[in-house]
């Protein structure tokens, strides 16, 4: 079930998470057991450290630059280029500059 989001409505993802000073915003538009759908704004320097998911992850960036970390490997990410993250590898995301991301997570059944 979608949230956080207008149906019938051509918009523009970035437009749906701004950002904020010192701070990483997000905002789920689905989660459920099968399938995470959330919208994150990094402020530039600001990160999510590194972690474990139990679901294949896919990140779009949508503004901006980002860093991406997957098992100790950085990649570079620039809007409108997208990256897959597998199931329990360690990663981590950081804003290089300010960045926006649409992160899709497929969890198994």
């Amino acid at each position: 079930m979608l949230r956080n989001i207008p149906e019938t409505e051509v918009l523009r993802l970035s437009d749906l998470v701004t950002y904020a000073s010192g701070q990483v915003v997000s905002k789920t538009l689905i989660q459920n057991e099968g399938l995470g759908i959330t919208l994150f704004a990094f402020a530039k320097g600001e990160g999510i450290s590194t972690h474990e998911s139990k679901g294949d992850a896919m990140v779009t960036a949508l503004d901006g630059v980002g860093c991406i970390t997957i098992d100790g490997q950085s990649y570079e990410l620039k809007a409108g280029e997208s990256i897959v993250m597998p199931a329990h590898h360690p990663h981590a995301v950081h804003g290089t500059e300010n960045f926006k991301m649409l992160l899709v997570v497929a969890f198994p059944s």
